[in-house]
C-alpha cells in the first residue's frame, strides 16, 4: 500500500531523514520504533504531506504521491494522528469529527460519527464539550476518532500514549488492534516500544534518520540490540 524510497528531508541545512526507506503492506501494522529526535515524526509528516521532501519518492498503492498537497492526501485515503493531539480547544467533540469528515461528499457521516462513539463511548458522553475541556486520554480518543472520520485506508499515528495513563494506554492500543482487524492499515510511533511491537506485524528502528533495523514485531522483541536500546532490558 504505501512505499517510501530513499527519502531525505531537512530543516534548513540540517538533513533529517537520510535516505529512508521502508514499506507498509495492506492490513498491516508496521511500528516505527526510535529515539526522540531520531526521525520518526518527521517521516509521518512527509507521508501526510506537511513536511517538504529533499528528494526520494513515496508511493501510495502504485502513484507518487510525494509531489500531491497534503489535503489531496486524505482524499486518496491518508490520515495522521499528530503527535500532540492538535485540538482546537473551543470547539465541541462532535464539531471535531465533524471536521474530520471535510473531504467527504457521502450519506454515511452521520453513522460514521455515531461508530466512533460507540468505539470511544467517553467522547459520546462528552459530544457536546469543547475539547480543551476533556482529559489527555479523552483528547487522545478524539483525535483518533477525527482521523477515522475520514475514511482513510492508512492512519498514521504518532505517539497516540503519550501523556495519558496507563489504563486509556492498553484502551488506545486495544482500538489499533481492532481497527487492523476491521481492515484498516496502520503506521505507529509509539514511545512504549514493547507494547507497540507486541501488537505489530513488522517494525523498523530509525537511529539519527536511518533505518538501522527492520523485522516482524517478534523478532524486533527478540533483538539483542532493541532490547539493550528501547526495552530497557
Amino acid at each position: 500500500m504505501l512505499t517510501v524510497e530513499n527519502l531525505h528531508c531537512s530543516y534548513g541545512r540540517i538533513e533529517a531523514l537520510h535516505g529512508v526507506s521502508i514499506k507498509v503492506d495492506a492490513g498491516e501494522i508496521v511500528t516505527l520504533v526510535g529515539a526522540n529526535g531520531a526521525g520518526k515524526t518527521t517521516l509521518l509528516r512527509a507521508i501526510s504531506g506537511v513536511q517538504p521532501i529533499t528528494s526520494g519518492q513515496i508511493l501510495f498503492d502504485g502513484m507518487r504521491i510525494d509531489r500531491v498537497p497534503a489535503h489531496r492526501r486524505v482524499a486518496a485515503g491518508i490520515a495522521q494522528v499528530p503527535e500532540g493531539r492538535q485540538m482546537f480547544a473551543p470547539l465541541s467533540v462532535e464539531d471535531h469529527l465533524k471536521l474530520g469528515a471535510w473531504t467527504r461528499r457521502d450519506d454515511e457521516v452521520a453513522a460514521d460519527m455515531q461508530r466512533i462513539f460507540e468505539l470511544f463511548p467517553m467522547l459520546a458522553e462528552r459530544r457536546g464539550s469543547p475539547a480543551g475541556a476533556l482529559s489527555g486520554g479523552q483528547q487522545q480518543m478524539l483525535a483518533v476518532g477525527r482521523a477515522l472520520m475520514a475514511k482513510p485506508r492508512l492512519i498514521l499515528l504518532d505517539e497516540p500514549s503519550l501523556g495519558i495513563a496507563p489504563v486509556l494506554v492498553d484502551r488506545i492500543l486495544g482500538v489499533i488492534r481492532k481497527l487492523k482487524d476491521d481492515g484498516l492499515t496502520v503506521l505507529l510511533v509509539e514511545q512504549n516500544a514493547r507494547a507497540a511491537l507486541a501488537i505489530a506485524d513488522r517494525g523498523y528502528v530509525i537511529e539519527t534518520g536511518r533505518v538501522t533495523i527492520a523485522g516482524s514485531g517478534k523478532a524486533l522483541l527478540a533483538d539483542d540490540r532493541v532490547q539493550a536500546a528501547y526495552l530497557g532490558m
